[in-house]
């Protein structure tokens, strides 16, 4: 296994950036080395938490990029369009530079809380680009920074954070920041609708959240995978289920 810290200016972020990958480099597996990208959640940076055994045992990169706590999302300011990071910049990257993951097929994210929300958010709106993404613990917080106001605090972050991160928190709902307004899109087109896995705690307070999106889901008839198990907010119960998930992405 080979560990990498790759630094490159970054157009969508106009400033160099930094991310992890880890290419399995002693694969017996003749087919080409696919992709993974892992998003980190709120208050973390980039680093690898599957299992290195999985890529060899599959024979996939780990690319792990640096989202800040930027939602993984397009923000307000010039130098905050971590979505087009994620969706053009930094898969075109992995491509050119590493001749990873070429095709549709082979490119799959991941991701946890923050990164949970940026990994349904990317895949659906880059369908052409992923085909796979993994959802655990999602922050599906749309509808709650939808009622938030100007000088308003809910514990985690003010109006004016999720703003920088959502845009103008009154429109959020019909904006291309919310999952569910991608869903329709793909839909109202008729284009590739990524496969999705979801899964979250029954203890995490993250879980009525997950349980709303599923049902969204199930009630545009989108066929994706939707499980609920003991577990809260923590890096047990996302470890757990990494493994499960790069299962489903990557074995035959």
């Amino acid at each position: 296994m080979s560990i990498l810290t790759v630094t490159y200016h970054s157009k969508a972020l106009s400033r160099p950036t930094t991310f992890e990958m880890l290419i399995p480099n002693d694969s017996d597996s003749k087919c080409p080395i696919k992709a993974l990208f892992l998003l980190h959640g709120y208050n973390f940076g980039a680093f690898n938490w599957v299992p290195e055994y999985l890529c060899e045992k599959y024979s996939f990169a780990v690319i792990c990029p640096n989202g800040e706590n930027s939602f993984w999302l397009d923000g307000i300011s010039t130098g905050h369009k971590f979505a087009t990071l994620l969706g053009e910049e930094l898969p075109d990257y992995i491509r050119r530079t590493f001749g990873l993951a070429e095709k549709r097929e082979d490119t799959h994210i991941m991701g946890f809380s923050m990164g949970g929300f940026g990994a349904l958010h990317t895949a659906l709106a880059y369908p052409d680009v992923y085909s796979k993404c993994a959802a655990l613990s999602s922050a599906l917080i749309v509808h709650e920074v939808a009622e938030m106001l100007p000088g308003s605090h809910n514990g985690v972050a003010n109006y004016e954070y999720y703003r920088e991160c959502f845009g103008e928190p009154s429109q959020v709902l019909s904006s291309r920041a919310n999952p569910e307004t991608l869903v329709d899109e793909i839909l109202a087109k008729g284009g590739n609708m990524p496969e999705i896995f979801m899964a979250c705690g029954t203890e995490d307070f993250l879980i009525e959240n997950n349980r709303e999106f599923h049902a969204f889901l199930e009630s545009r008839s989108v066929k994706h995978l939707y499980f609920e198990s003991p577990g809260i907010h923590d890096m047990p119960f996302w470890q757990e289920y990494a493994v499960k998930a790069a299962d489903w992405m990557f074995g035959k």
